[in-house]
């Protein structure tokens, strides 16, 4: 079924022809009244479609959109106005206009009181057909009216109806007596906008919180005074007692110079202000965090200009926050320091991630360097960073740590280069000739210079695992302690000494220099121990010992046994418990001596991570 008198707007926006359907039972009159009314409006105003009878016409309205009909009187099969009923069945609204050679009061009175919208006489001449024009014209464009201001009321009632709040009229007085209320006016209030309209509720003095009264009537009037809309946040107290947040926007409406009343839209914020409230609370308690915190901060915007910083910068930097703030790197610190600094946040800004990085600044006091991590910050729903927020920790004395650590590396290398090369081949040019000579001659002191020759071969081994033991442990495995203690229990000299392993430790760590801590450790206990020594390795919560039944090592040399060249017996090299240290050092682990539970020397390795 088609629907008729709507209106389409063509490309350029202007109403499209008015589309007349013409209902006649004479063709030859319907082809001529065609021509006419088409001929007569220049620029193709009126379309005319036809229909030869009542039947005809109720057809070609079904097909076919109409704006208007115009409809013989006399016709067979009934008359016009039966034509009407039928139409208005279906289309109560739509114009109509009898067009009738019949003309006579009683035709005339029953046309109106039927509904038609128009009654025009058929008489000969082309002024006629202008007449016909002009009555379908103004039918039409009333209708058309008629029926925009209705779907304009209807889309204006379904906004109301749908708005977060309520829209009202009400006259420009302290109390604002409400002279219309549309929404959810009980649901905002506690009050249905009958209590508003009538003023059995008032508005102004009841509702509105007696704090913002005053501040609510002077904002209002400021912006009458200027002309413009006003906007303002206040409390309302609801019938419950209850007091919500509101946001009110509206408007003076003035006839000529008169302010008439005031028009607007209320809406509930009460949960946004509880939010806010919230954040700013949150705002407070994080700006103390970073005020105080011991860690130098700064944020800076996607210029460059620092919009924050914290008490710690200004100790690091030697800026304060009022010195700082508004300024870019090049405005403080000039040259390849703010050059590279700036490159840096370019990095986080244009992708995205977070970036550790070492830079470097000039203070009064200095260059320093500090590690600075930067990580991008994102408005809101945003998708590029506009901000760059970042912790500097300043480790100027880490790096010349570092660098004394390296060159102390540096001569170690070189020191066991040395004792390497250097001493190992004339030594071997010593043993060679010794064994020379002792096939030349039986002198017993040769095995003085033999036993001397092996005392500094001895030295030199301590002294190059000594020296290396200070690189630090990368190659870290699973390493099960029994079998890797009973392995090199059998590759030292232990004469008539016993082992004894209680632990079912797993350890991770680097497998043969734990090999060279356990021999030390086991040789050391061979040494001073005596012949028939035991020895035991055991299990520690965190790590394990390793015990001996000796005769211990006397209380005021344990702050001693560690260092490098210190120890108590004219056969030992001193370095065999400092190379203990070194490699346990190396892995991260502590290594204390305390007495066994036989009174011997019990050493214990903690800190050790299992696998």
């Amino acid at each position: 079924m088609s629907v008729q008198g709507g209106e389409e707007r063509g490309p350029d926006g202007e109403s499209p022809p008015v589309r007349v359907l013409h209902v006649d039972d004479d063709p030859a009159f319907l082809t001529v009244s065609k021509r006419l009314l088409e001929e007569t409006q220049a620029g193709g105003e009126i379309e005319v479609v036809t229909a030869e009878g009542m039947e005809a016409g109720l057809d070609r309205l079904d097909a076919e959109r109409v704006d208007c009909i115009v409809s013989d009187y006399e016709m067979p099969g009934g008359d016009g106005l039966t034509f009407l009923a039928r139409v208005r069945e279906t289309y109560p609204d739509l114009p109509f206009i009898l067009f009738t050679g019949k003309g006579s009061e009683e035709v005339a009175s029953k046309a109106i009181s039927a509904g038609v919208t128009d009654y025009i006489q058929k008489r000969p001449g082309g002024e006629r057909y202008d007449l016909l024009a002009n009555r379908i014209r103004n039918a039409v464009t009333r209708d058309r009216s008629e029926r925009a201001l209705a779907e304009h009321t209807r889309r204006l009632q379904t906004l109301i109806d749908n708005l977060p709040g309520i829209v009202y009229r009400c006259r420009n007085e302290p109390s604002w007596p409400m002279e219309q209320v549309e929404g959810e006016c009980e649901e905002l209030t506690g009050y249905p906008a009958s209590a508003l309209e009538s003023g059995s509720v008032s508005y102004g003095s009841e509702v509105v919180h007696e704090a913002d009264r005053d501040p609510l009537w002077e904002a209002v009037q400021a912006a009458l005074a200027d002309r413009v809309p006003f906007e303002i946040t206040y409390r309302i107290v609801t019938s419950d007692g209850g007091v919500k947040w509101v946001w009110e926007r509206g408007r003076g409406i003035y006839e000529g110079d008169d302010l008439v009343a005031l028009e607007g839209f209320i809406t509930d914020i009460t949960d946004r202000k509880r939010r806010e409230a919230e954040l700013e609370t949150m705002a407070l308690r994080l700006d103390a965090i970073l005020e105080h915190t011991m860690t130098p901060m700064f944020m800076k915007n996607a210029e460059g200009r620092y919009v924050f910083t914290n008490r710690q910068f200004e100790t690091l930097f030697g800026l304060a926050p009022d010195e700082a703030v508004g300024q870019t790197d090049h405005e403080l610190n000039p040259g390849p320091v703010a050059d590279q600094v700036t490159a840096n946040d370019r990095t986080v800004l244009e992708s995205g991630e977070p970036l550790e990085v070492e830079e470097r600044v000039d203070t009064d006091e200095g260059s320093r360097t500090y590690l600075s991590s930067k990580v991008p910050i994102y408005e809101p729903d945003g998708t590029e960073p506009v901000a760059v927020f970042g912790v500097a920790v300043d480790i100027t004395e880490l790096k010349a740590r570092e660098e004394e650590l390296r060159r102390e590396r540096d001569r170690l290398d070189e020191f066991a280069a040395i004792v390497s090369h250097d001493l190992r081949n004339p030594l071997s040019v010593a043993a060679g000739n010794l064994e020379l000579h002792r096939d030349e001659c039986d002198d017993p002191r040769l095995d003085t210079i033999e036993r001397a020759y092996d005392r500094m071969r001895e030295l030199i081994e301590d002294l190059l695992v000594l020296a290396r033991q200070g690189q630090g442990v990368t190659d870290f495995e699973p390493v099960r302690l029994r079998e890797l203690t009973t392995t090199c229990w059998e590759t030292i000299e232990t004469r008539d000494a016993e082992l004894v392993v209680e632990s079912e430790r797993v350890v991770r760590a680097d497998r043969n220099r734990l090999r060279q801590l356990l021999e030390n450790l086991f040789a050391n206990a061979v040494t001073h121990g005596g012949d028939d020594v035991t020895v035991t390795v055991g299990d520690l919560p965190d790590g394990f010992y390793v015990a001996d039944t000796g005769d211990g090592i006397p209380e005021e040399h344990h702050g001693k046994v560690f260092d490098s060249g210190y120890t108590t017996t004219d056969g030992g090299t001193g370095f065999g418990l400092a190379i203990v240290r070194s490699i346990a050092g190396a892995h991260g682990w502590t290594v204390t001596l305390t007495e066994s539970e036989a009174g011997g020397a019990r050493f214990e390795i903690t800190g050790v991570d299992r696998p």
